[in-house]
């Protein structure tokens, strides 16, 4: 889930349909709740920038700071689900979403050092597991173009 919930600050594409990604049914109700916390959050933090006087618009600066269209392709990925059926998920492009899980696997590297520094080791261990569970399959075989 932590992942999941992650890719939001990580996935920067306009999503293509007009559902809402965070409406689907096979999302756990946690997950759901989290990413409307996270909105909630960078709602408040646009309120903030607007107080101490930013020109920002609190609701354009959440829909800006965070997309939530890869919530649902990220935490399937998580769960093992194979990489067709997950495509089968998003209109995105397959790209974009092998580039999203592998900035993720970035920025989970990037908590585990954080989290080293300031003595937490349970986090350390939760983006551990969250790393463990995306780094398979397609997503991270070696390309040739980068070879």
């Amino acid at each position: 889930e932590i992942v999941a919930v992650l890719s939001a600050l990580i996935f920067q594409e306009n999503s293509k349909n007009d559902d809402d990604p965070l409406s689907s049914a096979e999302l756990p109700e946690r997950l759901r709740d989290t990413c409307e916390k996270m909105k909630l959050i960078a709602i408040h933090l646009g309120k903030l920038q607007k107080e101490h006087g930013l020109e920002v618009d609190p609701k354009d600066y959440c829909e800006n700071s965070m997309k939530f269209g890869l919530v649902h392709v990220v935490y399937e990925w998580a769960l093992g689900i194979p990489f067709s059926n997950i495509c089968a998920l998003t209109m995105v492009q397959e790209g974009s979403i092998v580039r999203c899980i592998t900035r993720l696997d970035e920025l989970c590297r990037e908590i585990r050092n954080c989290t080293r520094v300031v003595g937490n080791p349970t986090l350390y261990r939760k983006m551990e597991a969250a790393s463990v569970a995306i780094k398979r399959d397609i997503v991270f075989a070696s390309s040739l173009y980068v070879s």
